[in-house]
């Protein structure tokens, strides 16, 4: 029984970073994008 909770706990968990990547992705992309241009500046 407990490596049963612990599958489902594992499984949520990977399910949440998935989702989080996905949602996210674009946000980071955009963080490099100006990080990169911010160095170019100097």
């Amino acid at each position: 029984m407990e490596i049963v909770i612990a599958l489902v706990v594992i499984a949520a968990v990977v399910v949440l970073v998935v989702r989080g990547r996905r949602t996210f992705s674009s946000e980071i992309e955009r963080a490099k994008r100006i990080r990169r241009a911010n160095e170019n500046g100097r």
